[in-house]
């Protein structure tokens, strides 16, 4: 697992195709991911397949939209529009840390 907390931080690239619906819920997905999951930075790049088709064949992507973890290898990749993040986490392998519960004061 990779712990999203190291000084680099991860880089994910989406790969998307044009204005789609399912593209639009894919960026607005991985964007909310960025910013809500503890531990970043993330940098999040995003690539328009219609716009940069040579992107599919030169990052092995068979589906789009796709979510890779380009930052620190190996890279990882999920299909899909990205609406769970927990798994999209676990599928990327990043190790958010979850936050401890404080101690009970006894009474």
């Amino acid at each position: 697992m990779v712990d999203a907390s190291d000084a680099d931080g991860v880089e994910l690239t989406l790969f998307v195709n044009g204005a789609s619906d399912l593209s639009a819920r894919a960026i607005a997905n991985a964007r909310r991911l960025c910013d809500s999951s503890p531990g970043g930075p993330f940098h999040l790049v995003l690539i328009d397949v219609a716009e940069n088709p040579a992107s599919l064949r030169a990052n092995q992507i068979l589906a789009v939209p796709t979510l890779a973890r380009t930052k620190p290898l190996p890279v990882r990749k999920v299909v899909g529009d990205l609406s769970e993040p927990s798994r999209v986490l676990i599928a990327l392998g990043l190790d958010i840390p979850t936050p401890v519960p404080a101690p009970r004061a006894e009474a």
